[in-house]
This record gives C-alpha cells, structure tokens and sequence, in this order.
C-alpha cells in the first residue's frame, strides 16, 4: 500500500525514522527500480541552518514549503542530485533526505546505494522528480511495517559543518546493522 498524504503532513522529525524500511518505487516505463530506505536526515524548517529553506522562499527552496508528500530533488557540487521528502503542513519548509537505499529490484549489481548522491545514480532520480507527488505511478513509497526501536540509531547529520550547532543535532537516523549505510559518526539509540 502506498503511502497517503496524512502520513507525510506530520512533523519531519517524526516521519524521519519512520520511513526507514519504507519502500521506494520508481518506474520508468517498464523499468522499475526499487529500495528499502535504510538512512534518512532530517531538516526542519527555516530556523534549521543546515535546511536550504533557512534562506527563505528562494526558487529551489520553494517545494519545501508544501504541499506535504512531494519529491525535492536537487543538484549538488555539479554532479550529485539529491532526494526529500517534503513533510509538515503546507507552509512548513521542512523535509526528509533519504540517504542510503537497501537494493530490492532493479538496480544493476555495480551501482551502489550508500550515499545521497548514489542512490539517485541508482533509482535513476534527477531534477525531472523535483516536485513530483510521491503518491503517483511514477515514484512513490510502499508502506511497511515499522521497525522496532532497537534496530534504528541515531546521530548528527553529515556534510552540513556550517550550519553551527545545527549541524550537531541527532537528526540523522539509520538502520543498524545495515550494509547499505553511507557511514556511522556519533552513534546513539533512538
């Protein structure tokens, strides 16, 4: 069952670890790639430093701030796209960035799926997905059963050393255990 849109309007800190061994669907015609999220962060709202919403309604920022249940796809350091999922009730810039993606279906064997930036590789997912409905036929989450507390983990997000003391906040959540995981600083329970 795909997700509905109730289950994204919710605070992203809340879906966050919620969507670890939720499913990813892309389909492409008759090409369908899927993955079991196993690494999420998330980034919630304009005063969250590290979140790209903190510089305002800007034109990339602009599908964070709703409606929830859409894709943010966006490019990074010229080579790598990038993909969230909006949450919160519209008009809350927040967002989930799925980082790393246990292969199910699809996916040939040398592409790996540890990392933002691979995954993407991987799912076949660029700008084209920008603002796309994660409900639709085209890409969209699978429900899952929720995994027990004990296997997720908890830390501080990578790669965003320049947003201060945002940068320490244990807003990053992984599956433990997990061989698909792009690294594991600062571990915690969560």
């Amino acid at each position: 069952m795909r997700l509905g849109l109730d289950y994204y309007e919710r605070p992203a800190l809340q879906v966050a670890p919620e969507l670890l061994g939720k499913v990813l669907i892309v389909q492409e015609g008759k090409s369908r790639r899927a993955g079991r999220i196993v690494e999420v962060e998330a980034y919630v709202g304009e005063h969250d430093l590290a979140c790209h919403a903190s510089k305002g309604r800007t034109p990339r920022a602009e599908v964070l701030f709703g409606p929830a249940g859409r894709a943010y796809v966006y490019f990074i350091y010229g080579m790598h796209y990038c993909f969230n999922v909006v949450t919160d009730p519209e008009g809350v810039a927040s967002a989930v960035l799925v980082r790393a993606l246990e292969p199910l279906e699809g996916i040939p064997p040398s592409l790996r799926t540890d990392g933002p930036g691979k995954l993407c590789r991987a799912m076949g997912i660029d700008l084209s997905f920008n603002r796309a409905d994660l409900r639709g036929d085209r890409i969209h989450l699978l429900d899952m059963p929720p995994l027990p507390s004990r296997s997720v983990a908890k830390g501080r997000r990578i790669g965003v050393d320049y947003a201060g003391k945002w940068a320490r906040k244990p807003y990053r959540f992984w599956v433990r255990e997990s061989r698909y995981v792009s690294r594991s600083p600062a571990v915690s329970q969560a």
